[in-house]
């Protein structure tokens, strides 16, 4: 990214030229700042640009990320833009309200279910057999009650994290073999059967999934990586509001 930050730094001159030429009022300048980074960056793809209601910049989506800019495109600033009166820091809500996933929109079909207490609250996880952090994670989760787990097998690490996927989901018990295997380090018995694990990497990709765990709560609030027992209380609650 530092390298991109620095090829659009040089375009500023080169956007100035541009709009000259332009006659006026021809592009916005959310067009005029796309259009600037897509041209001259090949296989850079600008998602969106759209002026913020702070110091007149404009936030500029690419590839998962947010830089800023001024209309100009003068400087180009990557980093956390914080709110000094409530010290919000505005750019990770703004990442976390755009990297959200619907909850109705998860095909819970590609997914094995584990319910603890009533089962009230929802949670969704992209894991990975062989991720250490999701071992880490799983014995965090194991401590908190009342809550229905959907286990997206998402093996990214490697052939070996396919296989124990497979044999996960061919097990009778799905969500004790899970267990086993992350818990105690018991490796389920290989077994065939048709999987949705091609599919839950398709859905991975579709929604930038790039590691392991994820965690999609039922607001639609997506965590990514291994957080703690107190911190997944502290999410449930804000999920409930």
């Amino acid at each position: 990214m530092l390298k991109r930050i620095l090829v659009l730094a040089l375009l500023g001159p080169v956007l100035a030229l541009a709009q000259a030429a332009e006659p006026a009022g021809k592009l916005s300048a959310e067009a005029t700042i796309k259009h600037a980074i897509e041209s001259r960056m090949a296989g850079i793809k600008v998602e969106s640009v759209a002026k913020t209601p702070y110091l007149g910049l404009y936030e500029v989506r690419l590839d998962g990320e947010i830089l800023y800019t001024d209309e100009k495109m003068t400087y180009i600033f990557s980093g956390n833009i914080i709110d000094a009166k409530t010290m919000q820091n505005i750019t990770e809500k703004r990442l976390r309200d755009l990297t959200a996933i619907k909850w109705e929109n998860l095909p819970l079909e590609g997914a094995f279910k584990t319910v603890r207490g009533n089962g009230k609250r929802m949670l969704a996880i992209f894991s990975d057999p062989n991720c250490p952090y999701c071992k880490r994670f799983e014995k965090d989760l194991a401590k908190v009650d009342d809550v229905t787990i959907y286990t997206f097998l998402y093996p990214i690490l490697s052939q070996d994290s396919h296989e124990k996927s497979k044999a996960i989901w061919c097990s009778a018990d799905k969500a004790k073999a899970w267990s086993e295997l992350m818990l105690n380090g018991t490796v389920p018995t290989a077994g065939s059967c048709d999987t949705p694990i091609e599919s839950n990497l398709a859905l991975g990709h579709k929604y930038r999934v790039n590691g392991t765990p994820t965690l999609i709560f039922a607001n639609g609030e997506r965590v990514p990586g291994a957080i703690s027992a107190v911190q997944i209380e502290k999410q449930f609650a804000q999920s409930a509001k």
